[in-house]
């Protein structure tokens, strides 16, 4: 067993890690991927947005961020805050803390038409 707080000593770039994953329409259930994003001070490159294929739902578990829309709209995370992003919504991190560092676990899932 593996606890989402354990971190390494320090955290140079953006670290994901896979904590468990199905493949897409597996017996007509939709595929799911769920990561341990940990960051402490990386945000998007300028100029980037995420336009993803999947849905995801973000619980920020430690630290502070920054999710910006590309429709403008800006959301503020604390520990404990989350987020559902819908498929194809164009998003980008803006900020987040280096102390403590930001552990995200992000759950991605297929977006059924």
């Amino acid at each position: 067993m593996k606890n989402i707080f354990t971190l390494p000593p320090s955290i140079a770039e953006e670290i994901i890690e896979i904590l468990h994953e199905t493949p897409l329409s597996v017996q007509g259930n939709p595929g799911v991927r769920i990561e341990r994003i940990l960051s402490a001070g990386q945000v998007s490159p300028e100029g980037f947005w995420y336009d993803q294929d999947e849905n995801e739902w973000v619980l920020l578990a430690q630290g502070e961020a920054k999710v910006a829309f590309y429709d403008g709209a800006l959301v503020s995370l604390k520990a404990g805050d989350h987020i559902f992003i819908e498929a194809h919504k164009r998003h980008r991190v803006e900020y987040t803390s280096v102390n403590p560092p930001c552990v995200w676990i992000c759950v991605f899932y297929e977006a059924r038409p």
